[in-house]
């Protein structure tokens, strides 16, 4: 083209405007990723909710618990009182020698033995010795006894339960508290302290039918012996020999036999009494069941009836797992597909009686990438009156999707 005379030359505008829109384009696009960048690279990652894994325990069928139609009894296990069971007369009714238990546990509140201490050595006297022929016309079971003659406390107690002797037992009680009627003042006041509301005791030996109990109370004073370990291990004694007693067997004939390891019988008037421990064990649990019978034709019968009796209670218990050790109680799934799960910390396992419900609570909390694996929740169990809690944690560590996922879903990155 040419020039116009007195014109001057003009650069083209266009060419200068796309460069324009280039620059500000690009700022504009810089700018942005100075922006987008960060917030997409550094920007912290939505915590992971977790999906529950649901709990069920292992069906089990209800426990049958046979008690006699004869007298009075009750069946309870310690730490499980859905297992408690009672049947026939709810009035007191006499519990014959089962009262040397009563005797023993009172006498040592006043003169407690440690276990392995035989406890202070005793004179006995005239008065005791003429003990005997007082029982031997009641009719009561009795060992020899010498005026002069020493014992410790502990044998004295030993013969008293492990051979059932009425006049080794007054002589007890008159040693630890001066008197009969100074012991009946004291018995009756540890009686009402413990509960025992229709339990009475006016005798040391259980030859006097105004000594009743309910089986009910019985079971509780049956927990009492076995809490006290000088009791608890004189009842388990299967036999013995003592100078100037002679030798002598348990009158408990069920001892050792389903898990027996006690307590006491008594025999009045014709009619049989059982107060029974037994310890059974299921893997790594064990449970003591603690019975009383009151009412028997005879011992065997008694001993027939709580053969049946423990045999229905060892089978109602059973050994539930609640949790192997890395078993899943939650699973997470990030929104890059990662997969975790909440597991739990150990193996742990409960005993329940019966058809008793098991219950699980889960509580998880969210799971973040690079959070710590320990303690992301916890799993309450609940059997009958048990709780177990188990930590769960994470089977492995959530981690980091990376720039590239980071870029391409920044809608995702929301905390």
């Amino acid at each position: 083209m040419v020039p116009v005379p007195g014109q001057q030359a003009r650069p083209a505008r266009r060419p200068l405007i796309r460069r324009r829109i280039v620059v500000i384009s690009a700022i504009a696009i810089l700018s942005l990723l100075a922006v987008y960048l960060p917030l997409t690279l550094l920007a912290p990652l939505a915590p992971t909710s977790a999906q529950l894994v649901p709990f069920s325990a292992s069906d089990r069928t209800a426990a049958r618990t046979i008690l006699p139609a004869y007298g009075a009894s009750a069946v309870g296990a310690i730490g499980y009182p859905e297992a408690f069971a009672t049947a026939g007369s709810t009035e007191p009714l006499p519990i014959a020698s089962i009262s040397k238990i009563v005797t023993s546990l009172v006498v040592l509140e006043v003169k407690p033995l440690s276990p392995g201490d035989s406890g202070p050595t005793i004179t006995f006297t005239a008065r005791d010795a003429a003990l005997k022929a007082e029982y031997v016309a009641l009719n009561g079971e009795t060992k020899p006894l010498t005026a002069g003659t020493t014992i410790s406390q502990l044998d004295l107690m030993r013969v008293t339960l492990v051979a059932s002797a009425n006049n080794y037992a007054d002589a007890l009680a008159v040693w630890a508290f001066g008197s009969r009627a100074a012991f009946e003042i004291t018995v009756s006041a540890w009686l009402s302290s413990h509960g025992l509301d229709h339990t009475t005791i006016v005798e040391p030996t259980g030859i006097n039918p105004g000594n009743v109990s309910t089986a009910t109370d019985l079971v509780e004073i049956g927990k009492l012996a076995l809490a006290n370990p000088v009791v608890a291990s004189i009842v388990s004694t299967e036999s013995m020999t003592l100078a100037g007693v002679g030798s002598f067997a348990n009158t408990n004939t069920l001892l050792g036999r389903l898990g027996v390891e006690g307590i006491k019988t008594g025999t009045l008037h014709g009619l049989s009494n059982l107060l029974f421990a037994a310890t059974f064990r299921y893997g790594g649990h064990a449970v003591t069941v603690v019975g009383a019978v009151i009412g028997g034709a005879n011992h065997k019968a008694v001993d027939a009836t709580v053969t049946t009796l423990l045999e229905g209670m060892k089978a109602g218990f059973h050994e539930i797992t609640l949790a192997k050790k890395g078993e899943a109680f939650a699973n997470f799934t990030t929104a890059w597909s990662q997969k975790a799960r909440a597991v739990s910390s150990r193996t742990v396992s409960v005993l329940v009686w019966s058809n008793t419900r098991v219950t699980a609570v889960i509580s998880v909390l969210p799971a973040r990438a690079g959070g710590s694996r320990a303690s992301i929740g916890s799993v309450t169990f609940t059997a009958g009156s048990q709780s177990v809690i188990v930590v769960l944690t994470l089977d492995h560590r959530l981690v980091d999707p990376g720039p590239w996922w980071r870029l391409s879903n920044p809608a995702k990155l929301i905390d």
